[in-house]
Formats: C-alpha cells, structure tokens, sequence
C-alpha cells in the first residue's frame, strides 16, 4: 500500500512542475491540424549504391507510372514478332514445365556476355566504360513484393534500338526453328539455353516484360511486350538512366510470386550462376540491432519494478535530481537494405586440379556449355602448362553431340572454347584454338602470354596461338584416350578377367560406346583433316567386322586378331551393316576365317581415302583389285582353261567399258562380280558422287575406276557359259546371258545401272524362256470398240434418266 502512495504522489508533483508544457503541446496541435505534418521518414537510398537501382521518391514515382500499367505505351513504335519467335513464345507460354526456374540462369548468362562484351571492347578503348560507377561491371538483382516485379540489371554492352529489334523479335536467330523442333519431340525446355533464344524463358514467369537499355552508341530505349504476339519499343524519357547497360523488369504471374522470395533467389544465383566472372548484387534486407529511447509507459513499468529496493534506497533514490538520471533506452529489431554479394567462388581453372570435387566439375561445365540437362560431361582435362607460353586450361567432352555439330560444320567458323588473357575474357570465336574436327569440346583457355590490349585481328597472329594449339591438340585426344583406356568394354577379355568389380569401374563401363557413338564422325573428319596427327585419331577409331558379334572394335584388336601371313587389313564400304554381310566380295574370305571390317557411314569412304597404313599394316578394300588370300595350286590351269571364256566375255562387254575378265580368287557361291581397280572410285563412293546435288558426270568420269568382271570358276553357271562358247561363240542366246550376268553382277557389287530399262527386258526375256513362251508372242491389245460403246451407253442412260424427271419439273 505505501508502494502506490509513493507513486501517486510522484505523478501529482509532476502535473504540477509542468503545466505550461502540456498546455503548448495542446496548443499547437490544434493550431496547426490543417498544415501538412513533417512524419518522421527512413532515411533514403540506405546502402544504396550511387547511379544504381536508385529507390529515391522521384524515381519511385517514375518506375510506378510504367511498370504498374501493362499495356504497351500508346506512343511506342509497334513491332510483329517474327514467326518462328511467336511459335516459340506460344509454346513457352502454355507449357507445363515444372522447372521455372531457368529463366533466371538464362538472363544472367545473358548479362554475364554483355559484361564480356564491354570488357573486350575496354582493352583497346579505354574511354567506352566510361566513369564512376558504369565502369563497375557487376549485375543487380532487385525484387519489388508491392508491385510484384522483379529487376537484373547489368553495366555490360547495352542495346542500341536496332538491337532491340533484332536480337528480341522479328529476326529468329538459326537455333530458334531447331528448338521449336526440339521442343515438339522432347518438351526438355532445360536445353533453351543452348540453342540461342534463353531469353524467352522470362514468359515461363511473367506475363508482361521490360527491356530498358542503353548503348554508348544510342539513346535509352524501351523494349516492352505482354507476348501477345507483338513488342513496342520508344525512346526512354521516365525511367531512371542507367548509363550504360540493360535492366529486364519481369512483372511476374500470380503463381510465379515465389520469386520474390530473397532466400529462393539466392539459392537459385548459387545453383545456376555461382561461376559467372562477374559479381552478382541482390538488394537484400537485412535485421539489425538499435538502441532507441523507451517508452514512457515502459519507463513506469521498469520503474514498478525497481521498487523491490528496500526501504532507505527509495528514500534516497526520491531525493536525488532528475538531472541526473541517465536516459533510458531499449534495443530493437530494425530492417535495412543493401547490396548483397552472392557469387564469391574462384575462378576453377585457377584452383589446383586435385583440389576442385567431380561436381563442382559437372557445375561448372553446366555454367561453361549452358547445358543444364541431368546428364555430366563424359569426362574433362584440367592442367597448366608451363614454359616459353604458359596457360590454364579445362576442357570437357559434352554427353551429346550439339544438334547442328555435322550439319553446320564447313559452315560454321567458331569453336567451343572460350579464351581468356590474364582472367579477362576475350572472345570465344578462335577458330585457331581448336581444329574443326573437335569442336565438339566446350573448355576454356586462360594465358598469361597472350597480349590483352590489342585487336582481335592482331590476336590472332600471334605466334603463341600456335604452340597453345598444338598442345591443347594433344591433351584433348588423350582426354579421349582416356575414356578408352578407363572403360572396361575396350579391354580384351583377359584383361577384363583380371580387373575387380567396383562401383567407379561400374560408372565408366560403356562409356566410349557412347562417346562414338555421339561424336565418332568428329574423329573420322580428324582422319580426313589433320595428317600430323593421322595415326593417334586412328588408335581412337571403332567399328564392326564380320566376327564383332555387333560390338565396336579397334584397329589394335583388329591387328591382334589377324590370321598368321595375312598382311593387309581388309575392308568393305557400304550403305549398311547387313547389306555388307551378304556381299558376294566376302564369300571366301569368310570361308577362311578372315575378319573384315564392315563400314557403312558415308564418311568411311573418304576416310580410307586418307588412311593409308596402321602400325605398319596397309588397308585393303576387299571389293578392289589386289586381293590376296594365299595361292591356290590351280590357278594358272584355272586361267588356262577359262582363257577362252575370258576373252570372248571381254569383246561381248566392249560396249560397256570393261577393262577386262578375270579368274576370280573372292567367291565362293556368286558365279561372277565386278571390282574397280585399286586407285579408281569404288562403287560405294560412285554412288555417294552420283547423289550429290551439284555433281558433274563428266567430271566424275575421270575418278570411277576401271572395271573388271570376276568370274567364279567352279560355278555351274560358268562351267556351262564355258562350253556353249567353246561350241559356238557367235550364240545370240549365250550373248545375252553373258550380258544379263554382267548387270546382274554390277547391282549385286552396288553399281547403278545406267540402262535399267535394258536390264528389266533381258530379265522378262529369262522369265519367257523359263515358262517356255515364245519369244514372239506379244501382249495382247485392247479393244478400242469396247471403250466406244461403254462411252454411248453411258450417254443413253444420262438422256434417259433427263426424261425421267421432266414430269416432276412441269
């Protein structure tokens, strides 16, 4: 009870000291209810960066005016979208596609090449970065929950207007038609990236969009669209300028607000982007600790509560001076912004190999290849080199061949690897990095060699590229060896005895199989082009024979297979595997046990052309002249017998350009076949010239190889051809057999006839005397009479139904 006695009274010699104060109060509020109020406000732009993504009050209002409305402005210059780009949007639109997420991914790797971009131009160009904070190459990400907008922004090239246009709307770059493609039979909208058009993946999220951008060569612009089918662009004269570079606004759908989440937006920078060469900011809020004075109503309380004092205490505790007494304050929660660094991972290629995980591997190979599809590169190559030219390197065999790796490739000039001096990205259009052949590889090379302020032409002619070339040459085909050596399969069956089952061994089981299979034409072109290093692409190649059982094999099992005193490596080209199984060239060397390599790629034909000899052992076409396969003690009685035949055959064929008639020592079961002679065109590669749209025939006249008609000996057909001729050679009918053998035998070689009308005569013909017809009966015409009275009677039946229905009319 004393308690609240002590602290009635307090309170009443309060009101008392000051009652002028609170009458004042009273006073001025009631005098000053129609003035506007000075509110206490946060303090602007806290932690904001100068020239950045400003949230001063002007500019609110500005960005409120367009970013709130979505509809195209009235003033803007209206654009139709180019075909193929509103196919593509129609289908990025109404997908169901689970993984939204892409669409950040691809507006950073985006922001990230325009950063690269500017960075190349700055080598030679001081001036084009300009000052302060445009020349901080770095990307902003910042979210609005309000008005559900989320903004990145990069100080990178910018976009002139004609940029705009082309590059996001009516000019379809070439990968936009193969991913529509791509999408209709796949629906994997993970690959976008890879094709060149990622940046329609922002429809996934949002349902209108704005492209701000400035170029150092134009005006600000405004690219704005609601995928509706058309785009706008105008001059930008409301939004804040951003000196240089390009800021995407996506106004997000109702079920894409997730992206507002900072948490989700960071953990999407890190799974994506945590490898990007460039600092990525997010406007992130953060809760901090601050004294602020307590309330008095708090005050009282903390002042009940310190009345558990004893008695003496108070006594004194009234007497002293309310001077004294030290302000009373209270710690609170209170919420800032700032911008957020959220990359901070080392470049990879300078870590030591031994240190960098097989995932953070994969990652960075889905950052490098913008290939985000669940399967990880085959395998990589990570090393320095040292020495006069000094360089890091990464490089990756992809799991898939691009999708316009073959089609494209006497077209296209770029490879895959990107090139970086001193850790400042260059260009990744070196042509003389990599050869054609192997631009399937994605990697990158960073040297501390190269010069960094000169022109990419200078660049180029420089005469370390060289040395660097012809190292990374060598490193990538061991890379390949690698896959090779590592996978089981391609051991030999005593060695695989020999090797223990474990769960690594496993995973790389079948893993060349799948490298040829995806990028076995890029070794065969190697073959083709590059001479200096013939014979370790030659190690890589694989292929089917006769004894594979449909297994890939080497050249290496190959030679270790081979029968003793065979000297040659024997082959056969075609159009396909089982089509070269039944050839009659292979009829006795089957017969003895010889294995023969089996190509059927178009690509094989001109390979062979290249590759001459391996390991000392010289390549032979089973379907040309020069075959051997032992002696056999009866040819020269065989020739001596058939000598007769041979020569007559030769004159019968004079028409038909036949170098001449031989005694065959390759068939078993065919009475005959034609072979071409060893350095003429075989049939296969006359039938891949003759289908080549701008083919000359009478420039092809000049490679197709001689002929020669091979007969077999001890064929019924031959034996009995060989007798009718002794008899009488000037037989019409023996003249004809002889000619409908040769044909016959020129298709069963793979020949095209270039009389096939001849051809199916002379086989009716054989079909007449088989049944016994006479070769003068004749087909029998038809009745034209009949034609003319099925003509009338139908005229009379017309006329007559006409009458019919004459009555009804009247």
């Amino acid at each position: 009870m004393r308690k609240w006695t002590i602290s009635v009274l307090f309170l009443l010699c309060l009101l008392f000291l000051f009652p002028d104060q609170g009458r004042k109060i009273h006073a001025n509020a009631k005098g000053d209810s129609d003035a506007p109020v000075d509110l206490p406000k946060v303090e602007e732009k806290i932690g904001a960066v100068p020239n950045g993504l400003s949230t001063d009050s002007d500019v609110a209002k500005r960005e409120a005016e367009s970013m709130s409305r979505r509809a195209l402005r009235a003033n803007a210059e209206k654009f139709e979208f180019q075909a193929e780009v509103s196919r593509l949007m129609d289908i990025i639109i109404n997908s169901l596609y689970s993984n939204k997420d892409i669409f950040l991914r691809e507006l950073i790797s985006n922001a990230s090449d325009a950063l690269d971009k500017i960075r190349f131009l700055s080598l030679t160009d001081k001036e084009v970065l300009g000052e302060g904070d445009n020349a901080k190459l770095e990307m902003q990400i910042k979210l609005d929950k309000e008005k559900k907008i989320l903004s990145i922004r990069d100080r990178g090239i910018g976009m002139t207007k004609e940029d705009l246009i082309k590059n996001l709307g009516t000019i379809a770059k070439s990968g936009t038609s193969a991913f529509v493609e791509k999408m209709q039979t796949s629906g994997d909208l993970n690959l976008i990236g890879k094709f060149g058009v990622g940046f329609y993946s922002v429809y996934l999220v949002a349902d209108y969009v704005e492209v701000i951008s400035k170029h150092n060569d134009d005006k600000q612009h405004v690219w704005e669209s609601k995928a509706d089918g058309a785009f706008a662009i105008s001059e930008d004269e409301w939004n804040e300028p951003l000196g240089r570079g390009t800021e995407i606004r996506l106004h997000l759908r109702d079920e894409a607000q997730e992206y507002l989440d900072e948490y989700k937006l960071k953990e999407l920078v890190k799974k994506y982007s945590e490898f990007i060469n460039f600092p990525i900011h997010l406007w992130a809020s953060k809760e901090v600790d601050e004294e602020v004075p307590a309330d008095e109503d708090e005050s009282s309380v903390d002042d009940e509560t310190s009345e558990n004092k004893s008695s003496d205490e108070e006594e004194v505790d009234t007497d002293k001076d309310e001077d004294e007494k030290k302000p009373k304050t209270k710690t609170m929660k209170k919420t800032t912004y700032e911008w957020e660094l959220l990359n901070d991972m080392k470049a990879i290629w300078l870590r030591n190999p031994k240190e960098v995980t097989d995932e953070e591997y994969t990652k960075f190979y889905h950052s490098l290849a913008k290939d985000f599809g669940d399967e990880g590169p085959l395998t990589w190559s990570h090393f320095t080199a040292e020495g006069d030219v000094e360089f890091k390197v990464v490089l990756f065999v992809p799991p898939k061949v691009p999708h316009d790796l073959y089609e494209s490739y006497y077209k296209t000039k770029n490879s895959n690897l990107k090139l970086y001096v001193r850790r400042v990205f260059i260009s990744d259009e070196f042509d003389e990095l990599l050869p054609k052949y192997l631009n399937f590889l994605r990697g990158l090379v960073d040297s501390d060699t190269l010069p960094l302020n000169v022109s990419r032409e200078m660049l180029q002619q420089h005469s370390s590229l060289k040395t660097i070339k012809k190292k990374l040459i060598r490193k990538a085909l061991d890379m390949i060896r690698k896959i090779a050596d590592e996978d089981p399969d391609e051991s030999s069956d005593k060695d695989k005895k020999d090797i223990e089952e474990s769960s690594d061994i496993r995973d790389k089981k079948g893993q060349y199989v799948k490298f040829w299979n995806e990028f076995g034409r890029s070794i065969k072109l190697g073959i083709i082009e590059d001479a200096t290093n013939r014979n370790r692409l030659a190690k890589l190649l694989r292929f089917e024979t006769n004894k594979s059982n449909g297994k890939l094999t080497s050249l290496d099992q190959y030679i270790s297979r081979m029968k003793s005193g065979q000297k040659d490596v024997f082959y056969i080209t075609g159009t396909s595997k089982e089509q070269l199984e039944k050839s009659p060239f292979l009829e006795r060397l089957i017969k003895k046990n010889y294995e023969v390599i089996l190509f059927a790629d178009p690509v094989d034909e001109y390979m062979m052309q290249y590759l001459m000899d391996y390991e000392d052992k010289k390549f032979q076409n089973v379907s040309k002249e020069g075959l051997k396969i032992g002696k056999d003690s009866k040819d020269k009685e065989l020739k001596e017998t058939f000598k007769e035949l041979t020569k007559w055959w030769k004159g019968a064929l004079a028409s038909e350009n036949v170098d001449d008639v031989k005694i065959s020592n390759r068939l078993s079961g065919s009475p005959c076949v034609v072979v071409t002679s060893k350095y003429g065109w075989s049939a296969n590669m006359e039938r891949i010239m003759q289908s080549q749209t701008l083919s000359d025939a009478r420039k092809q006249a000049y490679m197709r190889g001689k002929r020669v008609l091979e007969i077999n000996p001890r064929h019924p057909i031959i034996k009995e051809l060989r007798e009718r001729v002794v008899k009488d050679p000037e037989d019409e009918s023996v003249k004809q057999t002889a000619q409908l053998m040769y044909q016959t035998a020129l298709l069963e070689s793979g020949f095209i006839l270039n009389d096939p009308k001849d051809f199916a005569s002379r086989i009716y013909s054989s079909v007449k005397n088989s049944l016994r017809i006479s070769p003068d009966a004749t087909v029998e015409e038809e009745d034209d009479i009949e034609e003319a009275e099925a003509e009338s009677n139908t005229k009379e039946t017309g006329s007559s139904s006409k009458v019919k229905k004459l009555p009804k009319m009247i």
